[in-house]
């Protein structure tokens, strides 16, 4: 794909666009193998690029997405070198809004463009939050490595009956509490639990059982969770958590785990769960390998 190849799919992309979150292009799915290094999101008016690594080009890149936010719906464009140390964004043009947050399906949620780790809100996510928000109503829930808590605003909006959301980071948990503010959600019935989830089994179990457990852990994050050995420990606490009509969403981002690594683990130690099937990924994060991939897997529990 040439630049002048990219900029016309980012033109065909974009006349679709509006206040809701989009992304326009996503190379880290290796389907462009000399745009691998780039993602450009569109935030209502806000053109958000990412690069991974410095390639030669990216001086021409810049002049052309600048030339691209000037001729569209944009007024902002903000930059974020992946590459360099601690990840510094750079506002291009224009300027971002102090309390900026995203739109999905109706949906608000806080974002940081200006953060040097993540932005707090991860796009590829979104079918696994309709799921939540699908077959939530009346459920007691238990969110697992909740973060900023975007499962819990859908499953809140989806009717649930309580929500109890877990994360070691105090300050994820405020930008959660912040994001059901957002949405003017009754607070009632949300628990926001700074724990260390390793070790909080016993905790987390007097407040259950749990009709729906969400897990979206960090593939590796080190002193807290290692997808490889620590996957397991909460596999096998599942049977004390889950009710007996219980629905499981186990979350796997890691390139080198399968979706296969879960399953064949469920199945050894908590052979109560049934795999019914794996959610579809959003067509604007195609893969050149979909095991590669986010991998959302959903399991039933049905009771005997």
């Amino acid at each position: 794909m040439t630049l002048k190849e990219l900029q016309q799919h980012l033109e065909k992309n974009a006349l679709t666009c509006n206040e809701e979150f989009k992304r326009l292009f996503h190379g880290r799915g290796g389907l462009y193998e000399e745009w691998k290094h780039l993602t450009v999101d569109s935030i209502d008016t806000i053109l958000s690029i990412a690069l991974y690594f410095e390639k030669k080009n990216e001086t021409e890149l810049l002049e052309m997405l600048k030339a691209f936010t000037c001729n569209t719906r944009y007024t902002t464009l903000v930059i974020q070198r992946r590459y360099l140390k601690d990840a510094p964004s750079e506002v291009i043009t224009g300027e971002i809004p102090q309390d900026l947050h995203v739109t999905e399906n109706g949906m608000q949620l806080k974002i940081n463009l200006l953060s040097n780790k993540n932005s707090g809100y991860f796009p590829d996510m979104k079918n696994g939050r309709a799921f939540v928000r699908e077959n939530a109503k009346g459920k007691h829930i238990l969110n697992l490595f909740s973060y900023t808590c975007a499962f819990s605003v859908a499953a809140k909006l989806g009717g649930a009956k309580s929500i109890v959301n877990v994360d070691m980071s105090k300050g994820a948990l405020k930008t959660g509490m912040a994001n059901h503010a957002l949405n003017n959600l009754d607070p009632k019935g949300v628990s926001f639990l700074s724990y260390n989830i390793l070790k909080s089994f016993s905790s987390l179990k007097r407040k259950g059982p749990y009709d729906m457990i969400i897990i979206d852990p960090p593939s590796f994050q080190r002193g807290s969770f290692e997808a490889t050995k620590d996957y397991e420990k909460l596999i096998k606490k599942l049977p004390q958590l889950a009710s007996q009509n219980c629905i499981l969403l186990a979350c796997l981002n890691s390139p080198e785990l399968e979706s296969n690594f879960i399953i064949e683990m469920i199945e050894k130690f908590a052979p109560s769960f049934t795999f019914e099937k794996r959610l579809e990924n959003l067509p604007e994060f195609a893969s050149n390998d979909e095991e590669k991939s986010l991998k959302n897997l959903v399991f039933t529990r049905v009771a005997v």
